[in-house]
């Protein structure tokens, strides 16, 4: 890489080192594709293995796909990323999750159950609170029906979404193509409910 640019690499099964090989084609296998954040973080084996395993962790936590969605969402947007509100928006339909859970956390609008909308609160209050929530808080997300093991799985979750949205804002990560027609821009979706 020339190091007058600040243009990250995007690796392919022949450029990618040595040891995120095998991480690509494990990406290649479970998404039919090499997604752009992969093709990015491969240029740090360690980046593409913890992203990988931070993603299987979270998958195999409490959460059903509606609340993975809804902490995934929820970070993104509030990160205002372009790149993972639109993949995420492509891995929710393939999760089956209502279109109407969709609009609204592309939207900001309220989400259709409030045990949902209690976790899309919850988690923008640790996102915003680095972490600080207030007891009061704590037994409002309790009184909602999650307990302790769901803390701890929305923080793993932002710990995933944190480190894609990151690295994807300062590589300027490119929006794949299959997910171009699902743009979003805060306050701008096309996909209005």
């Amino acid at each position: 890489m020339d190091n007058n640019t600040t243009k990250f690499p995007s690796h392919d099964l022949q450029s990618a080192p040595e040891s995120s090989k095998p991480l690509l084609e494990a990406s290649q296998k479970a998404f039919g594709r090499l997604p752009g954040r992969h093709k990015v973080m491969a240029e740090s084996p360690q980046v593409l293995e913890g992203y990988q395993g931070l993603h299987k962790l979270f998958t195999d936590a409490a959460f059903d796909a509606d609340e993975m969605i809804v902490v995934w969402q929820t970070t993104n947007v509030e990160h205002e990323f372009d790149y993972c509100v639109p993949a995420h928006t492509g891995i929710a339909k393939m999760m089956k999750v209502s279109d109407e859970i969709t609009h609204a956390l592309r939207n900001e609008t309220p989400l259709p159950t409030a045990k949902l909308e209690a976790l899309r609160v919850f988690t923008l209050r640790l996102l915003r609170g680095r972490g600080n929530v207030t007891k009061a808080r704590m037994q409002e997300f309790f009184a909602a029906g999650y307990g302790h093991r769901a803390v701890l799985d929305v923080i793993l979750g932002l710990a995933q979404k944190t480190m894609s949205n990151y690295i994807n804002h300062v590589a300027q990560t490119p929006l794949d193509d299959v997910v171009k027609p699902l743009v979003w821009t805060r306050g701008k979706s096309p996909l209005a409910a």
